[in-house]
């Protein structure tokens, strides 16, 4: 494996503070015990504590592990062991890995031959898997049926009352979809609690989401009358999965796909990132990835960068979830995002895509020669003078970075405002 670029390490740091904590740590000084191989490196920081923290970093993976207590992969005694081994300031321990990096990749090893053991073994009986799903279709028929109901009642009360309630009585209707086995729709249900209370435009909001609540039950009442790309974004929209293994059997198609931006999002118990990429002939997909609390998510892709990387896509409408299916190698990076739209044009294409998967909550646009101005949360502005305005937006860092000049940018378009994911800048994609 070859060694890393600082470019490369920075792209896969999980946010500015944590790299910016890593340049500090990025000194032989507090450091002990590092070494390198062909795919680990590894080495001992003395923090604030009597014990001096284990990092192991697999180069391959890539994947992160370190004995201190912080939530991010890779945390900052990570980026900063990296940094030193990029910058080829990091003293050599010798051939021998230490202990502990050895142990830490024994395991991987040892998960990973278990995982393709399990995927290996013959499939479980035919009359057992179709037991199982009628069962779990009998509950959700019997879920959607309740929550109809419960909507029923919430606008026969009223909005009004609705705000009214406390989060408990959210999170039980949420609680009752997750036993009819509908966590998608119960994640919505469940964000509404505090949405409703946090959000100036509340009301609007919840009549939105309850007519699309509601459209929801109609449509999976008429489930055989839907085209399979409409059937399948339903059903991942209420949570039903579609297992790795039907999308690796899909035919894969071939890259070089760009790197158009990419999102973290943790709700406090799950962390989810969503990596926008676009192929050789246009096609838009999003890689989602998930992890547990206290497990590390997948290496975010540097924007910008150009992957040679067989991509398979889940069922549903364009654009399409879709999964890595083989290793992934860096062709270099891209000077730009290709061409950008209008503000008109974005609001035109989201149209059409709701009118395809009214589920979606999120579009990909590329706009193009758009101006940043402040105000609020910030605001993106096209030569026509039409206005969006952003969301979860670095404001002072995007103004610091275009400088008010026309640029192209990347983001998510949802709920009429834009996420900003990065922006071509002096022939650079970068991030905010």
């Amino acid at each position: 494996m070859g060694r890393w670029s600082e470019a490369k390490v920075i792209g896969v740091a999980t946010d500015p503070s944590s790299l910016a904590a890593a340049r500090k740590l990025a000194s032989p000084g507090p450091w002990s015990e590092t070494g390198s191989n062909d795919t680990l490196v590894w080495g001992k920081c003395q923090g604030s504590g009597k014990t001096p923290y284990q990092v192991s970093v697999d180069v391959a993976a890539p994947a992160y592990r370190c004995s201190c207590p912080s939530r991010k992969f890779p945390c900052k005694h990570a980026l900063a062991l990296l940094l030193m081994w990029a910058r080829e300031e990091m003293a050599d321990g010798g051939a021998e890995t230490a202990a502990f990096a050895e142990e830490w990749a024994s395991q991987r090893a040892d998960r990973t031959a278990a995982k393709e053991k399990r995927q290996s073994e013959q499939p479980a009986d035919p009359a057992a898997q179709a037991k199982r799903l009628a069962d779990r279709m009998s509950l959700m028929d019997a879920g959607m049926a309740d929550f109809a109901r419960w909507l029923t009642d919430l606008v026969r009360t009223g909005l009004a009352a609705a705000h009214t309630q406390p989060y408990a009585w959210w999170d039980g209707a949420a609680g009752r979809l997750v036993d009819a086995q509908l966590p998608g729709l119960a994640e919505q249900v469940r964000a509404m609690g505090s949405e409703v209370h946090g959000r100036a435009d509340w009301a609007e909001h919840l009549l939105y989401r309850s007519g699309r609540w509601w459209a929801m039950t109609k449509a999976w009442s008429k489930r055989e009358e839907l085209a399979p790309p409409e059937l399948a974004d339903l059903r991942a929209a209420l949570g039903w999965t579609t297992p790795s293994a039907d999308v690796q059997a899909a035919e894969a198609l071939p890259g070089p796909w760009l790197v158009l931006g990419a999102h973290r999002g943790d709700d406090g118990r799950l962390q989810q990132q969503r990596t926008w990429l676009r192929g050789p002939d246009g096609t838009v997909v999003m890689v989602l990835d998930f992890a547990a609390q206290g497990q590390a998510l997948a290496t975010p892709q540097l924007a910008g960068a150009l992957l040679d990387v067989p991509i398979a896509r889940y069922p549903g409408s364009e654009p399409r979830r879709a999964m890595f299916t083989g290793p992934i190698s860096p062709r270099g990076l891209s000077d730009g995002l290709g061409a950008g739209c209008s503000v008109a044009d974005a609001l035109a294409m989201e149209a059409a895509a709701v009118s395809l998967s009214p589920w979606r909550q999120r579009h990909p646009v590329v706009f193009g020669g758009v101006r940043l101005f402040p105000g609020g949360h910030g605001w993106l502005r096209d030569g026509a003078g039409d206005a969006l305005p952003l969301l979860d937006a670095p404001v002072a860092s995007l103004l610091a970075q275009t400088g008010g000049h026309p640029v192209h940018l990347f983001g998510e378009l949802e709920d009429g405002r834009v996420r900003p994911l990065s922006v071509v800048v002096d022939g650079a994609v970068v991030t905010p």
